[in-house]
């Protein structure tokens, strides 16, 4: 499962993609916020337990069709949410009077749309995330990293997955020791240095940054592939020592340059996303 958070007009929504049954999910409450235009998380997470209690007692059931995911919350943590399909999603929507309703059910009903457009042409999906950087600012050597990036740690992900690493926190663990390896601060340590909160690291990291996380982790994967790496421990060896190659190419680098490659630099708006401040946020 896939953690992609997305953004409604000016709101965070935090969705996990579930790759096995090409499945979104989206926070329920992240929704409940941009529908009643409620900055307070807690407020939003109490409308919906008042909601899904009363959709209930209606016999309406949308509130049992809903799962129970982590997610990432701004403290850096991962918390249970519930999260719903974008079909529950649309029932849900007719519940809550809001004058964002509309926009956000169109919203919706594009995103499905869209997925069964790239399963059919997965071009269509990189030509969406590009035109997704060119309208945030990026220019076209970081999108172009950006995506090359991405095929890069998808090839480390499937080679993962295919010699025995199937717990979610497993993936965790080894990208973060690669992290830590290369550029001496974990992930979620280098999200701090940016201050980010639930935004993805990567969306928000330099050229520099990008290019160094690639070298580390196709590193691992030919470490991994010519030792025939199976489990936790074996691939842990292996994400250490492709780490260590990037740092000792960071550390030339940064001696011959004087600038260091890790940085507080980030990609957030001059007038930042409505907060996700809750449970999670805080409880």
């Amino acid at each position: 499962m896939k953690i992609i958070p997305t953004i409604f007009e000016q709101s965070a929504i935090r969705r996990a993609y579930d790759e096995k049954t090409e499945t979104w999910w989206f926070s329920v409450v992240d929704i409940i916020q941009v529908l009643t235009q409620q900055p307070d998380y807690q407020l939003a997470r109490n409308y919906w337990k008042v909601l899904k209690h009363r959709l209930a007692k209606e016999g309406n059931q949308s509130g049992t069709e809903c799962n129970r995911l982590k997610l990432p919350a701004a403290d850096g943590k991962n918390y249970p949410a519930d999260v719903a399909r974008p079909e529950t999603l649309l029932r849900l929507v007719q519940s809550i009077p809001s004058p964002k309703a509309e926009p956000i059910k169109l919203w919706l009903a594009k995103v499905g749309f869209e997925r069964m457009q790239e399963m059919a042409d997965p071009a269509l999906g990189l030509e969406r995330a590009r035109a997704t950087w060119q309208k945030h600012g990026r220019s076209e050597k970081w999108i172009q990293q950006r995506m090359t990036g991405q095929e890069t740690q998808n090839k480390l992900t499937d080679y993962w997955a295919a010699h025995d690493i199937k717990k979610e926190d497993e993936f965790a663990i080894l990208t973060n020791l690669i992290h830590q390896e290369w550029s001496g601060v974990s992930v979620k340590g280098h999200k701090k240095l940016k201050g980010l909160g639930s935004q993805n690291l990567r969306d928000h990291m330099t050229e520099g940054e990008l290019i160094f996380t690639a070298l580390a982790e196709m590193s691992t994967r030919q470490i991994a592939e010519k030792v025939s790496a199976k489990g936790l421990a074996q691939n842990k060896t292996a994400a250490k020592s492709g780490g260590h190659i990037a740092k000792r190419a960071r550390l030339e680098l940064e001696a011959e340059t004087g600038q260091a490659v890790i940085t507080r630099e980030n990609y957030l708006p001059p007038k930042t996303v409505k907060a996700l401040d809750g449970p999670g946020y805080k409880r």
